[in-house]
């Protein structure tokens, strides 16, 4: 395998986690970036297992300056960046007339901000490498509703975003998209519905189950498929695709 660098970021857990280990496959090494430590030196086993060499950063991409401490830290240990995934962050579900301005800002400052200054801390490296970005988004932002309204939001800056980077991408020949995916059964996932179901006088599996009958899709999706179509998305097969979103879902997003 020639030399190919991927950053992934929320590598620790969920979507994050399962992309880095897709990813071992095609590049060389893995850069794992999150908060958790131990966490991620579980994945980083897993990746040496999938073939690449795993580069752990436990760092908080909310602050400032975690994005020039991160790409630093990449270029000195591997020299070049050719894939950037902004996958860190998880927005509040709360409703919009209860959400205070600290949960907004929560919300913003990872998964929004903290990708911003990632890409923009590692363009030049991109640029030198002709290499890709992809920022996670959600299919709230395309059906909003009050329930949902923080998520909503921050998942359409965040496509709206990512379309701005590719019209700067196309004339520096960095690749730029974003993935819309539904709703995958991660961990954090999981922990919500077991702490929601007995709030609402439910079993966990009623509560599992009520969602995709709601939505009316077969079953939630896996964070393994999520991380497949990230893998085609700065795959060479999928190089001349640029300023897209993608969007997994199972149909819950009933359109053309």
């Amino acid at each position: 395998m020639n030399k190919s660098v991927a950053l992934v970021t929320g590598a620790s857990q969920g979507i994050g986690r399962a992309t880095a280990i897709r990813l071992a496959q095609d590049f060389s090494t893995i850069v794992l970036a999150a908060r958790n430590r131990a966490a991620l030196t579980e994945v980083a086993g897993a990746v040496e297992r999938g073939g690449a060499e795993p580069f752990i950063c436990d760092l908080d991409l909310s602050k400032p300056d975690a994005a020039s401490v991160l790409i630093d830290a990449v270029m000195d240990h591997v020299g070049q960046l050719d894939a950037l995934l902004n996958i860190a962050g998880a927005v509040p579900q709360i409703d919009l007339f209860e959400m205070t301005d600290e949960q907004w800002q929560a919300g913003v400052g990872l998964k929004l901000h903290g990708a911003r200054r990632l890409t923009l801390r590692a363009w030049d490296a991109l640029k030198a490498s002709q290499g890709s970005v992809v920022f996670m988004s959600g299919n709230a932002a395309l059906h909003p509703n009050p329930t949902f309204a923080a998520v909503a939001t921050i998942n359409a800056a965040i496509i709206a975003l990512a379309r701005a980077f590719a019209e700067q991408g196309i004339k520096d020949g960095v690749q730029v998209n974003s993935i819309v995916p539904g709703a995958v059964m991660t961990g954090r996932r999981r922990s919500f519905l077991e702490k929601w179901a007995p709030a609402h006088h439910m079993r966990v599996e009623e509560a599992m189950n009520r969602f995709p009958e709601q939505a009316q899709i077969s079953r939630y999706g896996q964070p393994e498929e999520i991380a497949n179509v990230l893998a085609f998305m700065v795959s060479p097969a999928g190089k001349w695709m640029t300023g897209s979103s993608l969007r997994m879902d199972g149909g819950e997003i009933k359109g053309v």
